[in-house]
């Protein structure tokens, strides 16, 4: 089974997205989304600016993905992830893990998320509410934390 993998700037449909994998599937018991979408952070942010490495971001997250069909028996994958200026509300990532049983949908999108927050090469500027541009986001502590859990 080979992942859909995409890095794109336009907006994607997750409901489009899950369609597209559950077409015609007699063979899936279980289809896990997860959509990240950014937030305004209380109203102090008017805009993520997403940049990635081309070539390099799609390498990684491909490289994630196999880990996941490794560790999990899923029948389809995908994962989309935005870059450019983002708003808040727009949708940034997409992960649907599909399988014959819920656990391992769940686990494997959980994992993926996990390690996209933390290892996927994306840089994130913050753009201010009040007109400032903020500096690039670090990672948080809790990311990498929850992607720790993973680890062999």
């Amino acid at each position: 089974m080979t992942p859909t993998i995409r890095i794109q700037s336009a907006p994607f449909d997750p409901a489009h997205e899950a369609a597209l994998i559950e077409e015609g599937r007699r063979d899936i018991g279980a289809v896990v989304s997860f959509t990240g979408l950014c937030r305004d952070e209380d109203g102090a942010l008017s805009a993520l600016e997403l940049e990635h490495y081309p070539g390099m971001a799609e390498a990684e997250i491909a490289r994630v993905a196999e880990e996941a069909l490794a560790r999990w028996p899923l029948q389809a994958l995908t994962i989309i992830h935005r870059h450019g200026r983002i708003l808040p509300g727009e949708k940034i990532v997409l992960v649907i893990a599909a399988a014959r049983h819920r656990g391992e949908a769940f686990a494997a999108a959980e994992f993926l998320m996990d390690y996209l927050k933390t290892r996927a090469p994306f840089w994130k500027k913050e753009h201010r509410a009040d007109g400032s541009v903020g500096d690039w986001v670090e990672a948080k502590a809790k990311d990498d934390a929850a992607a720790e859990r993973w680890r062999k």
